[in-house]
């Protein structure tokens, strides 16, 4: 299933990345004869440590790359392209072999470029002139060895609604995100506090080279993002006036043409909003193509509510509580009781996950920093059952992009240094960084003091063993695929490498009715079914081949 999800994740990006778009977009650009278009004259001072300007692009020693850019839309792409073009260029080639992998026929490659020349057609005319211009800004460092693909502006902004795209495509089949707010009586002091995983898996290289993006714009709010290198939107950032943003994917129909990236709205947000209604008043102005729940928390509000937007309508949940949750389903009045709502929260694993952090919040009284961090980290089911790593049911599924705990008032911010959300988590003020910052670019941002440390779970033989695992599973992957004999040893220490995991099971009986030996299949499919099996229609496939076997 996972296999499958991640196939067709990347049809989609190959379907951007390969697609030039009608005339008007292939030949456009945004307009910068108002603004200074001198490039960035960039000073290295290590392997680890760039400086233009007051610009700076620093790797701390958690492994997070800290970017700091200011100026008017085309002076910050053009820094950050500058001070970041060896990652940004290491970023797309993760990208393009991927897609080489995972899509090698040129037939394919030439239907999806046709259809999405067509589906791409109005992207452009969606996205805000200030970020089409600090897109290109940045595009202007893209590698020419992906121009066949498309010319640099055109490929950077396709790839901003790749996350869209792919959503759209697989009729979100895509990982899901957790995320949680609380504040009055369910918070340590009264303040608001936010947590978020963010879910979105490409692959572990994706997310070797995270960025924690702090931005200064000539006009808005300064505000940070966890980003990689290329991207501008937001799925996870705050701003100079506490005000935060986080992306959790719902469930959406496939549109018939690309609008506003949903990561370019919510930067929207991010950049130029103070307050909850403020937020909701942007959200109203753009027409999005995927359905997603934005988390807006606010300093001054000393709350936080969901967005919820889908290509017809838009709703606003506001809990009337002291504590909010999110998983991958609407809440809203407007959009609850939609019939693809009503489906995902029937047989995916958004329900599930919604219901732990039920569960756990209720478990702590008051939320600190550190128990938010705990709650990112759990990795097990309801009432406390093992599920087996890796499990989607899981809040830490082992395969986030990165958590990021939030205190709006006081302008704190915590981002998961690799792997996953279980590194540690690294403590930014806002504050010092964009009022009382040092001309001292060598020297990280973090608030060293206030820094959470990495998960233990990170020195024990069980993670150890669900390395391994990674790479075993990828190994019965291939044997299925191509129909190959392997030991009856292999299959069995495959399973004890994470034996709790259902998944572990399917495969091996899947490998055995392949080769006809009936009675092992049925057992494996057995075993799967006393597991915590992820959604039920992967349920519902095991006892199908579970009736083919007794019929044999």
């Amino acid at each position: 299933m996972k296999n499958r999800i991640t196939y067709l994740l990347f049809i989609g990006f190959l379907g951007i990345l390969f697609s030039c778009g009608t005339s008007k977009q292939k030949n456009h650009q945004p307009d910068i004869s108002s603004y200074n278009a001198t490039r960035p004259v960039v000073t290295k001072l290590s392997d680890s440590v760039f400086i233009s300007g007051n610009n700076s692009l620093l790797k701390n020693k958690q492994g997070l790359w800290e970017l700091y850019a200011e100026g008017d839309p085309l002076e910050i792409g053009l820094n950050t392209g500058a001070l970041s073009d060896s990652l940004l260029e290491r970023q797309q080639q993760i990208f393009f072999s991927k897609i080489k992998d995972l899509v090698p026929s040129k037939f394919e490659q030439k239907i999806l470029r046709q259809f999405l020349k067509w589906y791409n057609r109005k992207l452009y005319s969606n996205v805000a002139a200030e970020y089409q211009t600090e897109i290109f800004g940045i595009s202007q460092y893209a590698s020419h060895d992906f121009d066949n693909i498309a010319p640099q502006y055109q490929r950077s902004l396709y790839l901003h609604a790749a996350h869209d795209i792919g959503h759209a495509l697989q009729d979100l089949a895509l990982v899901g995100c957790s995320s949680f707010a609380v504040w009055g009586e369910k918070s340590e002091d009264g303040n608001l506090i936010l947590g978020r995983n963010f879910d979105f898996y490409v692959n572990d290289a994706f997310a070797e080279n995270k960025i924690v993006a702090f931005i200064n714009p000539k006009e808005g709010h300064p505000f940070m993002t966890i980003t990689w290198p290329g991207m501008i939107g937001a799925v996870s950032g705050m701003n100079l006036e506490g005000l935060t943003v986080t992306i959790n994917a719902s469930k959406s129909k496939i549109p018939m043409s690309a609008k506003t990236p949903i990561s370019i709205l919510t930067r929207e947000i991010l950049q130029h909003a103070s307050t909850i209604d403020e937020a909701i008043a942007i959200a109203k102005k753009r027409k999005v193509f995927v359905s997603e729940s934005i988390m807006v928390g606010s300093a001054l509000d000393n709350k936080a509510i969901l967005i919820e937007v889908s290509p017809e309508k838009m709703g606003v949940y506001d809990p009337n509580s002291n504590q909010l949750i999110c998983s991958n389903h609407f809440q809203s009045d407007a959009l609850k009781d939609n019939e693809r709502n009503l489906s995902q929260i029937a047989n995916s694993h958004s329900k599930y996950r919604f219901e732990r952090m039920q569960e756990l919040l209720s478990e702590n009284k008051k939320i600190n920093p550190k128990i938010a961090s705990e709650i990112l980290r759990n990795k097990e089911g309801l009432q406390n059952i093992s599920l087996g790593f890796g499990n989607e049911k899981a809040l830490n599924q082992l395969l986030a992009h990165h958590g990021i705990i939030f205190k709006p008032k006081e302008k704190l911010v915590w981002v998961s240094a690799n792997p996953y959300q279980m590194g540690e988590f690294v403590c930014y003020n806002l504050d010092s960084i964009f009022k009382e910052r040092k001309s001292d670019f060598v020297v990280s941002f973090e608030e060293e003091n206030l820094n959470i440390a990495k998960d233990p779970f990170l020195e024990t033989p069980a993670f150890k063993n669900y390395q391994k695992f990674k790479i075993e599973d990828d190994k019965m992957d291939l044997y299925l695929k191509n129909k190959e004999t392997v030991s009856f040893e292999f299959i069995q220490h495959y399973q004890s490498l994470n034996p709790d995991y259902w998944v572990v099971y399917y495969k091996a009986g899947l490998y055995f009715y392949q080769k006809k030996y009936f009675q092992l299949a049925q057992s494996n499919f057995e075993k799967a079914l006393t597991k915590e099996i992820t959604t039920v229609p992967e349920k519902e496939t095991i006892e199908k081949y579970l009736k083919k076997l007794r019929r044999k």
